[in-house]
């Protein structure tokens, strides 16, 4: 027969490994929810990136246009709004390019060249429209403004 202190003894210890086990489950468990989290803002975040280096690229893709069109045809596009192929890269943005004029100088030879301001707007608004008036709710939505004057 076994002394009863030593049954005692093993009946309050009974439990304890079950208890440590539990503890470890759960604190395994939160450093996987932890770890996930963090590589989902990651990868939001690698996506945001990305997405504004496209708008950029696309408002500068207007800014040449508007250039173009200023330096080639002598025409101010002002507020013309235009997509992408929708097979590009940047088939998910659009563009809006406006010019103001600034004034009046003369060059060296003493005629009259007048300065110009070209702004592009791209923003991943596939829908038409214009850029930059007002950002829709949208935790993806992205903008790029340029400007430059001739």
């Amino acid at each position: 027969m076994k002394p009863i202190a030593q049954f005692v003894l093993r009946s309050r210890q009974a439990g304890v490994g079950l208890v440590t086990a539990i503890f470890l489950l759960v604190v395994l468990a939160g450093l996987g929810v932890a770890s996930v989290t963090l590589f989902t803002s990651q990868q939001a975040s690698a996506n945001l990136d990305l997405e504004g280096a496209k708008a950029y690229q696309a408002a500068r893709a207007g800014i040449e246009w508007g250039l173009y069109e200023q330096l080639r045809h002598g025409r101010c596009v002002d507020g013309t709004s235009f997509g992408f192929p929708a097979t590009s890269t940047l088939g998910s943005f659009r563009v809006t390019v406006g010019c103001i004029p600034l004034n009046e100088m003369k060059n060296a030879d003493g005629d009259p060249v007048m300065r110009w301001r070209l702004r592009a707007v791209a923003c991943n608004q596939p829908v038409e429209g214009a850029c930059g008036q007002q950002a829709p709710n949208n935790p993806d939505y992205v903008q790029r403004r340029l400007e430059v004057e001739i």
